[in-house]
């Protein structure tokens, strides 16, 4: 696969709930920063996108690509679903959201996902307001969690 299938086929797999399968691609050293408090490893990654699923399962992450430039594939994403199940957070310090039976709709975010050896090393998303884990728990009524300087890419 060339780099912009191998991130296409991440994003199916984020998408249809196949996370073993997401597990797969990532690197030993994968890093997801953005729109999250702090940057977050592989273990971290998976667990709250398999708790996002559990809370949201019509969640859909409106992934787009964009292009390539040499290691790094640009998309966009804006994630929209109901919370059906409870939202839980709490590895993260960010506590667990019982059920709203709210809809969010949250604001596209640029990403830039780095592919090194067919392994996703990154997965940068830009800071925009309105959009990531933060904008999602205020959709929901939850107050913002205190954030950290976001990982630069």
């Amino acid at each position: 696969m060339n780099k912009r299938e191998t991130v296409q086929a991440l994003m199916d797999s984020v998408q249809k709930g196949e996370f073993e399968l997401a597990k797969s691609m990532l690197a030993d050293d994968f890093q997801f920063s953005g729109p999250v408090p702090e940057p977050i490893n592989k273990e971290a990654w998976l667990e709250m996108s398999i708790n996002l699923k559990a809370a949201f399962p019509d969640l859909d992450y409106h992934f787009k690509m964009i292009g390539t430039d040499g290691d790094v594939v640009r998309s966009t994403t804006q994630m929209s679903g109901t919370q059906t199940g409870a939202l839980n957070l709490v590895n993260m310090k960010m506590g667990m959201t019982p059920v709203t039976n709210k809809t969010v709709s949250i604001k596209m975010a640029k990403t830039k996902i780095t592919v090194k050896e067919d392994k996703i090393t990154l997965w940068a998303v830009e800071p925009t307001d309105g959009a990531g884990l933060t904008a999602i728990l205020s959709q929901l009524g939850v107050a913002k969690p205190a954030s950290k300087q976001p990982l630069a890419v």
